[in-house]
């Protein structure tokens, strides 16, 4: 049977394992050449087809619960699940399929899950849910091995019951992530042995126990914390029994004639079980097998070749000049350290971590870490601490960061990469949260660039201010305005770009061009406008502002931001502490609901935030008195 005639996992029941070989095959063709146009997560799809197909062809989804820890390898699931249409040659795209597992899209999918150390919380959860209801159904975990260097995993693990049936922990290990995997807990997985000799003397140290007269039971009992020293000696599987996990494996992940015989056996077992599978990522794509951290997330490739095609924009994203600006500060200051929670490659750090290898510190999928191991590294006001994080990641650790970080007055810097949409990810993704609970931070500094060469001023001084600070900045490209001066910038200082009469914009970051382009709007309608780079969220320039509000009564704030905690609930709580009657305001930014992936452009329309879209909104919702010239000709 073709893929093209699955339309659900029942259709898979009657196939040999030659058909599943073969229709394993063509997932792969198919996912090659619609992320050859797209773009998405390549080398873990790949890596995953034959579990992915063993699941659906053993089990029973929907009834059966597959919950996949952060989901970007559910592409396979989604086309076995009556998802193999035209939105999956939109995958990521406006309108199109979820990169992740996505509960709106199909009954098949449970939960929204785009950050790791997820899936073992969740799925006990409906286990017990599932027992309470009296239901009968198996709860399936599919976590990776980068899965357990999360707290929250090992805290559901230490939660785990012995009697808890219809349970199976699938532990897909690749040995990576995004990047390679660190941690003790690492080294644990690359040792797990299936080893039938220990498995055989464990078992005889039993048999024999139990067959000594009248103590033969009670000693067997005991004697089951004597074989697993016993099996500590040989093999590391004792790590998952501790937990109350029976272990089983390692096994050929990608060997449908094994896997689903193993699927089978330990299905309806009265105690959890954890079956570990060894994959390869990038499985049957050459490339990608030999280079997996390249082709993790892949940008657009030829797919004969899978060579990526050339990028049309030449200009530099906010993150490469930030890893490049972080290679010069190494260079210059013996002091500097980095830490970032398994982002080196996203953020740009792969350089500074070479150059420096003892003052760059990858803690794994572990962000609360990150941020109190940054607190502590910078405790002794020795170390220039920078944590750099993703913004959606960055939420993970808001108690690390007041408890651990605000709260001990700590200076540590915080590079937040994505601040702003992730369009292709989505609502998992988005930094557009982090001001809000960074505001309520006291003593917190907050600021963002409006272009590279204003991020390289912003890590040039944010150690001179003595106070937690957090650099925000977009996956965007931007201009790096090489050979300029590289100055310091003063805590607290905003600038004017432009003057204008009518009103006053204050655009936060990168948003500044769409104010200047806005600017050029608005003057073509009779319109003065004055915009200005507030640099900073927080301390927000109060002597700047208030002097600018004494020339103007009609404010806008735009921010690529939730409108709820963000740039514009900073201004407007200034325009009522201090006073300001008569000022009339307008908020742009995100407004309060998820919003879904897409192109840049798409999501910017979505919310009403491109130039002309603003435009237009503030020429409706302003009084300027007839000066809408051409616009308000053509609308009449």
């Amino acid at each position: 049977m073709s893929l093209e005639k699955i339309d659900s996992p029942a259709d898979l029941k009657d196939l040999s394992i030659e058909e599943l070989i073969s229709l394993a095959g063509e997932i792969r063709d198919r996912i090659l050449q619609v992320l050859s146009v797209n773009g998405g997560h390549l080398a873990s799809n790949l890596g995953s087809v034959e579990l992915t197909l063993a699941l659906h062809y053993v089990f029973h989804s929907p009834e059966d619960k597959f919950i996949f820890d952060v989901s970007h390898q559910t592409y396979t699931h989604k086309l076995l699940t009556g998802r193999n249409d035209e939105r999956f040659d939109q995958i990521r795209k406006y309108g199109g399929l979820n990169g992740f597992a996505h509960p709106h899209e199909s009954e098949h999918d449970h939960f929204y899950a785009g950050h790791a150390g997820t899936a073992l919380s969740l799925g006990l959860g409906m286990a017990h849910a599932r027992d309470l209801e009296k239901k009968e159904n198996h709860v399936i975990p599919i976590i990776g091995d980068a899965t357990l260097t999360c707290g929250l995993s090992l805290e559901a693990l230490n939660n785990m019951k012995r009697d808890l049936s219809r349970f199976l922990l699938i532990l897909n290990d690749n040995e990576m992530s995004i990047s390679q995997n660190v941690g003790s807990i690492t080294h644990i997985l690359s040792r797990l042995i299936s080893n039938p000799t220990t498995s055989k003397l464990t078992h005889e140290l039993e048999l024999l126990l139990s067959k000594i007269p009248l103590y033969g039971s009670r000693l067997a009992q005991k004697g089951v914390k004597l074989s697993e020293s016993v099996k500590n000696m040989v093999s590391e599987a004792s790590f998952f029994e501790q937990f109350n996990l029976s272990y089983i494996g390692p096994i050929d992940g990608h060997d449908l004639r094994k896997l689903i015989p193993a699927l089978r056996a330990l299905k309806n077992l009265p105690m959890p079980v954890v079956l570990h599978l060894f994959t390869k990522k990038g499985q049957g794509v050459k490339q990608a097998e030999n280079n997996p951290i390249l082709y993790h997330g892949v940008k657009p490739f030829d797919p004969e070749t899978c060579e990526f095609l050339p990028t049309p924009n030449p200009k530099p994203t906010f993150p490469k000049i930030f890893g490049k600006e972080m290679v010069k500060l190494g260079e210059e200051n013996p002091n500097l350290t980095v830490i970032t929670p398994a982002m080196s490659l996203g953020s740009c750090l792969d350089t500074f971590r070479e150059k420096f290898p003892k003052r760059f510190f990858d803690v794994g999928i572990a962000e609360g870490h990150a941020v109190t191991f940054a607190g502590g590294l910078a405790k002794s006001g020795k170390l220039d601490v920078v944590c750099s994080i993703y913004g959606t990641f960055f939420q993970r650790a808001l108690d690390n960061l007041f408890h651990d970080v605000c709260l001990q007055q700590i200076p540590v810097v915080f590079a937040v990469d994505r601040a702003g949409f992730s369009p292709a990810d989505g609502a998992t993704h988005h930094g557009i949260y982090d001001i809000s609970f960074l505001r309520a931070m006291p003593n917190m500094v907050i600021c963002q660039p409006r272009d590279g060469h204003v991020l390289k001023e912003l890590l040039h001084s944010a150690f001179s201010w003595k106070r937690p600070t957090a650099i925000r900045y977009p996956n965007q490209t931007t201009e790096g305005r090489e050979g300029e001066e590289v100055c310091r910038r003063e805590l607290g200082k905003g600038e004017v770009l432009a003057r204008g009469d009518d009103v006053l914009v204050i655009a936060l970051g990168h948003q500044c061009t769409a104010a200047l382009r806005l600017r050029e709007l608005l003057q073509e309608e009779g319109i003065g406008v004055t915009v200005v780079d507030p640099v900073f969220v927080k301390p927000l320039d109060i002597a700047l502002l208030g002097g600018l509000l004494l020339e103007h009564n009609r404010i806008v704030t735009i921010e690529e931001h939730s409108l709820k905690g963000g740039l514009g609930a900073e201004v407007n709580e200034f325009l009522v502490s201090h006073g300001f009657g008569g000022i009339e305001v307008l908020n742009f930014g995100v407004p309060e609901r998820y919003v879904e992936q897409g192109g840049y452009g798409d999501l910017l329309e979505e919310i009403g935030m491109t130039p002309e879209l603003m435009r237009d909104r503030m020429l409706t919702h302003f009084s300027f008195k007839g000066k809408q010239g051409k616009l308000a000709q053509v609308q009449s």
